[in-house]
C-alpha cells in the first residue's frame, strides 16, 4: 500500500492548501448551531449494511460508529477499540472496548452487540465475506471483551473491520444486529457522535441528527474516518432539494451552507459568489459505472454485455457526468488509475472504441429479438442521469429496444435489489458511481465479484474470477498482487463483462465560507465541522 498512501497524501495536501487559503465570510448565527447540509440524494434506507448507496453511508458514520477505522495513510486505528492483542499463530484476536461506550438509548456497548455486528455486516460486505471465510467464531468473553477465532490467517483483518466504504463495519446494538441481513433494521441506533431524531424524519424533504452529548471522542486529531469524531454543531439538518436550481438559489442566499455534490454546470456560478468555496475535498476520485442485470434477459448474454461494451465512449460519458475536463479522464482500468493496481491488460475493447460495427454484429450473434432493455436512472442524482441519457442514446443507435424509466435516487437503489424479469418491474442496466475505497483493489471491489447469489447488485458469476480474487488474498506480496489483479481484469473484460468503468472523475462541493473544520477524505464527514 506505499505507493497507494504516497498518492493520497500528495492530493490530500493538495486539496488541504485550497480550503486553508480560503477567507472566512458567512452570516453569524445565534444560539444552538445548525449545519445545514444538502446531501446528495434523498435517505431512503437507514441501513448501512443492507444497502451500499453512500448516502446511506454517510447516515452510518454520523450514527454509528467502528472498531477500527482509516486514517489518511490508509492504516488502520482503533476507533471503539481500546486495546488487543494477537496470539503467536495469528489466529486469535482478543478485542477490549474503550471505556464510557454508550448506545444513543443510554445503555452501554456490549461485547456481544459488536460481535452480532460484525457477522451481520460479513454476511453482506464482499470483503467480510472473505472474513469470515476465514473465522471460526467470533465469542463474546465478558461485556467488554470478545474474541475472534480465525481457522487460517487473514492479513487484512483490521483493514476490513476499519473499512472505509460501503460496506461499512457499523456497530449496531445486538437486537438490531440480529436482523437478517437482508432485510433492513426498523430503527438506527448507534453510539456515534450524532443521534438520528427518528420523528422529524421526513423522506423526500429532511433529515434531521442533534449532537450525542454522551460521546467521549478519541483524543487523537481527526485523519480521514479515525481519531477524534468531534461534534461542533448543536444539530445537523439534511435538507433534500431535487431541484438543483433551487438547491443553488439556497448555497448562494445563506439557506443551506453545504452542497455536497452541485451539477458540473453550476459550479461557476458559486465560483464567483465571495462567500462560497468550491473545492474537492475527496483526494481520489470515483468511477462512473454502467452496472448489467446478468440474472434476466437480455444481458445474462455475454454477447450482448460485449456488445454494449464496445458502444461506451468514455469521454462522452464523463462530458456528461462530471463537466469540465479538468475534474475527469478516461480510465478503462477496474481498478482505478493512479493506484497500484492500475493496468490496462484486457481492455484494448474499451480504450480502442467504440465500435458500433462491432456492437451490432454482436448484438445479431447474441440472437437479440427486440426484448425490452429496462434502464433505470435516477433525475435527481447528475452523475447517474447524465450517463443513463447517453447510454439511452446509445443503444438505441445500435438497434436495442431501450425504455428509460428515471425516477430519484431512492427508488432505483429498491429496485436495483429485485431480481424479477422487467415485467414484473426488474431492470436491465443501472448507472451509479463508486469512490476509491471501493474499487483501487480486489480486496474491495465488489463491482468485479463474481459470486453469484452473494455478488452486489446485478449477480455476476465467474468462478475463475472468485479463484483468483481468493489467489490475490494469499499472494506474498504486492507484485504478485499486481499480477493477479491484471489476471482478474482480464477475465472481466474477455470472458465476463459485469460491469463497464464510464470514466474517472471527482465532484467538487460548495460551501459557505463560514464553515470550518471540513476533514479531507474520500467520505463526506461531519464531525470536526464548525459553522462561525
Amino acid at each position: 500500500m506505499i505507493a497507494w498512501a504516497r498518492i493520497l497524501r500528495s492530493a490530500a495536501a493538495a486539496a488541504a492548501l485550497a480550503l486553508a487559503v480560503a477567507p472566512a465570510a458567512g452570516r453569524a448565527e445565534t444560539g444552538p448551531k445548525t449545519l445545514r447540509f444538502i446531501p446528495q440524494a434523498d435517505l431512503r434506507s437507514i441501513d448501512p449494511i443492507w444497502t451500499t448507496a453512500y448516502v446511506t453511508r454517510n447516515f452510518g458514520y454520523l450514527v454509528f460508529d467502528t472498531l477500527f477505522a482509516l486514517d489518511k495513510d490508509f492504516k488502520p486505528q482503533p476507533q471503539m477499540v481500546d486495546r488487543w492483542t494477537v496470539s503467536d499463530d495469528k489466529l486469535v484476536y482478543r478485542f477490549t472496548l474503550r471505556d464510557g461506550l454508550r448506545w444513543h438509548d443510554g445503555q452501554p456497548v456490549r461485547a456481544a452487540d459488536c460481535a452480532a455486528s460484525i457477522e451481520r455486516w460479513g454476511k453482506r460486505d464482499t470483503l467480510g465475506q472473505k472474513l469470515m471465510e476465514a473465522v471460526g467464531e467470533i465469542l463474546a468473553d465478558d461485556d467488554k471483551t470478545f474474541t475472534i477465532k480465525l481457522k487460517a490467517p487473514f492479513p487484512l483483518i483490521f483493514d476490513a473491520l476499519g473499512k472505509l466504504s460501503s460496506n461499512v463495519p457499523f456497530m449496531m446494538p445486538e437486537r438490531l444486529a440480529k436482523t437478517d441481513a437482508y432485510q433492513q433494521i426498523p430503527e438506527a441506533i448507534g453510539s456515534g457522535p450524532f443521534k438520528f431524531v427518528k420523528e422529524e424524519w421526513v423522506p423526500g424533504n429532511k433529515a434531521v441528527f442533534a449532537r450525542n452529548t454522551d460521546y467521549v471522542p478519541r483524543e487523537e486529531a481527526p485523519s480521514f474516518a479515525s481519531g477524534g469524531k468531534a461534534a461542533k454543531v448543536d444539530r445537523v439538518e439534511w435538507l433534500y432539494i431535487p431541484d438543483t436550481t433551487t438547491a443553488a438559489a439556497a448555497l448562494n442566499a445563506g439557506e443551506a451552507d453545504w452542497y455536497e455534490q452541485p451539477p458540473a454546470d453550476l459550479v461557476p456560478v458559486f465560483a464567483a459568489n465571495k462567500d462560497i468555496t468550491v473545492t474537492t475535498v475527496d483526494p481520489l476520485g470515483n468511477h462512473g459505472i454502467l452496472r448489467f442485470n446478468q440474472l434476466q434477459p437480455p444481458f445474462n448474454n455475454l454477447k450482448l454485455r460485449e456488445a454494449v461494451l464496445n458502444l461506451v465512449n468514455q469521454k462522452d460519458y464523463m462530458g456528461a457526468a462530471a463537466g469540465d475536463p479538468k475534474y475527469w479522464k478516461t480510465c478503462a482500468a477496474l481498478f482505478g488509475c493512479g493506484t497500484p493496481f492500475e493496468t490496462n491488460a484486457g481492455a484494448d475493447v474499451l480504450l480502442k472504441g467504440p465500435n458500433p460495427t462491432k456492437a451490432k454484429e454482436l448484438v445479431k450473434e447474441a440472437g437479440y429479438k427486440d426484448e425490452k432493455i429496462v434502464l433505470l436512472s435516477a433525475t435527481d442524482q447528475p452523475i447517474v442521469h447524465g450517463q443513463a441519457l447517453v447510454t439511452l442514446d446509445a443503444l438505441r443507435r445500435a438497434g436495442l429496444n431501450v425504455e428509460l424509466q428515471a425516477n430519484d435516487w431512492g427508488t432505483l437503489i429498491t429496485r436495483r435489489t429485485s431480481k424479477e424479469p422487467v415485467e414484473k418491474n426488474g431492470w436491465s442496466i443501472f448507472h451509479t458511481w463508486t469512490s476509491a475505497p471501493d474499487f483501487f483493489s480486489p480486496a474491495v471491489n465488489i463491482l468485479v465479484r463474481g459470486s453469484g447469489e452473494k455478488a452486489w447488485f446485478g449477480w455476476p458469476s465467474d468462478a475463475k474470477i472468485e479463484a483468483l480474487i481468493d489467489a490475490w488474498f494469499k499472494a506474498p506480496g504486492l507484485e504478485a498482487q499486481k499480477k493477479l489483479a491484471a489476471d482478474i481484469q482480464i477475465e472481466a473484460y474477455t470472458n465476463n463483462v459485469p460491469y463497464v468503468p464510464t470514466g474517472q472523475f471527482v465532484v467538487p462541493t460548495a460551501y459557505r465560507k463560514n464553515l470550518d473544520g471540513i476533514i479531507i477524505a474520500p467520505v463526506v464527514f461531519l464531525w470536526n465541522v464548525e459553522k462561525r
